[in-house]
């Protein structure tokens, strides 16, 4: 009889280790706390050439209406879509960037199970994939 994947190494492990794997990793991702400080007055960019000048999200946007103008009067105006895709491509980036992921107060048992189980699970899953020789088992 074949195991998981069509392998030798079992179907247990296979079970076994993906539930370990799933608890692990979902109380890891419930650990980490995600903010952002977005905002239309933030800033996104700062260039400290020319005396610190620095882009504000709502100063991205000031390229992006000229270019939907430019693109409402002539859709074939290479530099309206130019400005748009870039404007709504720096806002993008800027939104992404501005994002800060960080883990909760945490005891250190918390982190030890959480990451056993996570690797744990990991390890059992993938060896349940593993071929095993007859002499092994």
């Amino acid at each position: 009889m074949k195991g998981a994947g069509g392998s030798s190494g079992g179907i247990g492990h296979f079970f076994i280790g993906l539930v370990m794997m799933c608890g692990g990793f979902y109380m890891l991702l419930n650990a980490i706390s995600v903010t952002s400080n977005f905002g239309m007055g933030s800033r996104l960019y700062n260039f400290s050439a020319l005396g610190g000048f620095s882009v504000t999200s709502g100063s991205v946007m000031i390229p992006f209406i000229f270019g939907v103008g430019l693109i409402f009067y002539n859709s074939k105006n290479i530099l309206g879509w130019v400005l748009s895709i870039g404007s709504l491509a720096a806002l993008l980036f800027g939104v992404i960037s501005s994002v800060r992921f960080s883990m909760r107060t945490m005891s250190s048992f918390d982190l030890i199970v959480i990451l056993v189980l996570a690797v744990g699970g990991l390890g059992l899953f993938l060896r349940s994939l593993k071929t095993l020789d007859a002499r092994y088992s």
